[in-house]
């Protein structure tokens, strides 16, 4: 049976290889081998090449909760955990919520788990990262952005967020150089300057919203000041940055047609 020794043994060879968090990954890693050692030596091997540590334990945790993981779809992040609390703050008890690119569903799992009476929809185009957001309990469809949608929600959404892809393309080399051997581009890439899905859905998210609703997307660099203009020629106001604990741009927040006659 794994002991202290073996968690001793585990986080040395994780920190050793650099994982920061080493003794928190080898603790989950001996809890999911359960008292098998062999699997244990399996797992490990598999964090040493970099592979993420959800794809291995099943599961990650997100604003608290645990959020199944399968292997091939992103891991959320806990820097996207402020948008998803935003999220809910700006969803009302019986309100309607979407979400886009949900992966594993993590950030639709909060706002449902949070106001149980809402109706929560979500999209994605991987149909890996839709299974395994509908195993999540989250009402997923494989599709384009919006494209997927059921019908009668146009104009009636309290939210829109999403984290969608919006890493520059030229950037990506600069991403952790584990990152892409195992995730796929398609979570990441952004085209050139890393807004071609951001555009898209600021212009495609006005026709879900409800005058009032909100519309709130991850990103980073300068995009946002490069959206403003296009989100307020569309007919949002109050546009808020979002920053980080570090003083680092993480998301953008704007209210849809609040002072439209």
């Amino acid at each position: 049976m794994p002991s202290t020794d073996d968690l001793e043994v585990v986080a040395a060879k994780l920190s050793r290889a650099g994982f920061v968090a080493a003794r928190e990954e080898a603790d989950e890693l001996l809890i999911r081998a359960r008292g098998n050692r062999d699997l244990l030596s399996e797992l490990v091997e598999r964090r040493l090449t970099g592979e993420p540590l959800a794809w291995i334990t099943g599961s990650a945790l997100f604003c608290g909760r645990t959020i199944r993981v399968d292997s091939g779809v992103y891991v959320p992040r806990w820097q996207s955990e402020p948008l998803a609390r935003r999220a809910v703050e700006r969803l009302p008890a019986n309100g309607l919520g979407i979400e886009i690119c949900t992966g594993s569903g993590a950030i639709a799992r909060t706002m449902m788990s949070a106001r149980p009476g809402a109706r929560i929809v979500a999209t994605d185009i991987d149909g890996r990262a839709v299974a395994c957001a509908i195993a999540n309990g989250v009402n997923a469809h494989r599709g384009d952005l919006f494209d997927p949608l059921p019908e009668g929600l146009e104009g009636v959404a309290d939210v829109v967020v999403g984290v969608v892809p919006y890493v520059p393309t030229p950037a990506l080399s600069l991403l952790p150089s584990d990152t892409l051997v195992f995730e796929s581009t398609l979570s990441y890439d952004g085209g050139d300057d890393g807004a071609d899905l951001l555009r898209r859905a600021v212009t495609e998210s006005a026709r879900f919203l409800r005058h009032g609703g909100a519309l709130l997307l991850e990103l980073g660099g300068e995009q946002a000041e490069e959206l403003q203009g296009e989100l307020t020629g569309i007919g949002y106001d109050d546009v808020i940055v979002l920053f980080d604990e570090d003083g680092d741009v993480r998301g953008i927040e704007a209210t849809y047609g609040m002072h439209q006659s």
